[in-house]
């Protein structure tokens, strides 16, 4: 491997570590700002029409994160599970399911090593959940999503659109503001690597963090290609909330039958 595989394999390779600080008490302290409830209603009549749920129906979202669509699912009346990497996000997950009063099992887990197999009707990677790692190691969480699946499950990814994205100026700045607390973006999509690279600046309480993530952009054929080789049969494409995808949209949501 030469200086210049290195370099792009430091880049694109989060650890778990990494993940946890991005994904923390700051990642919640603005959350309600970035997805307000409506919004997290809306999201969860659309996935519950793609995956074609039905009451009891087994489903599992990985990265759950503090549980914003898994407990909605669940007042719904689906059976769910919801995996994570961060503790603190799934304690957050786990009150508000509490507050609820929905039964919802949450684990602390890797979606790149799945415990089940055979298991859930349907799964989903929502809100750019899919893409943290390099090129093996996400396609390891495909073949994962469908060894947990039953036959006739079906996965949903949702996915920025990347024509989308290059109608973007790069970089775009985001500013969220609580109170006197600031979250600022500053976000850059690297055409040669196909990523898009967010370095985050948190102004809270007297203190500044600083952290950053980055999340592999795939078009719809690179997807076909590599939820076929997992294990499905057919994959169809929706744009925003399973509305019809165009290339002008923002989002690509992608939904794979097993």
């Amino acid at each position: 491997m030469n200086t210049d595989d290195n370099i792009i394999n430091e880049m694109t390779q989060h650890s778990i570590s990494e993940l946890e600080t991005y994904f923390s008490e700051d990642y919640l302290h603005f959350a309600d700002l970035a997805n307000p409830p409506e919004r997290s209603d809306r999201e969860v009549e659309a996935i519950w029409k793609l995956l074609s749920l039905g009451h009891g129906n087994s489903v599992l979202e990985l990265g759950c994160g503090y549980g914003r669509i898994t407990n909605r699912l669940a007042e719904k009346g689906a059976r769910v599970t919801g995996l994570d990497i961060s503790p603190i996000l799934l304690k957050k997950a786990e009150a508000d399911a509490a507050e609820r009063r929905v039964d919802v099992e949450y684990i602390r887990g890797d979606m790149r090593s799945l415990p089940w197999r055979d298991r859930f009707d349907a799964a989903f990677l929502w809100y750019t959940t899919f893409g943290y790692f390099d090129e093996a190691d996400n396609e390891r969480v495909l073949h994962e999503a469908a060894a947990s699946l039953r036959k006739g499950g079906r996965l949903l990814i949702d996915l920025m659109n990347r024509f989308y994205l290059l109608r973007e100026q790069s970089p775009t700045y985001d500013i969220v503001q609580r109170d006197n607390d600031l979250r600022i973006d500053i976000v850059n999509n690297d055409a040669l690597t196909d990523r898009r690279n967010c370095d985050r600046i948190v102004v809270r309480g007297g203190c500044v963090r600083r952290m950053r993530i980055s999340i592999r952009q795939y078009g719809f054929s690179e997807c076909v290609r590599m939820l076929r080789s997992a294990g499905f049969d057919s994959v169809e494409a929706y744009g925003q909330e399973g509305g019809e995808f165009t290339s002008y949209g923002p989002r690509l949501v992608v939904v794979a039958y097993k």
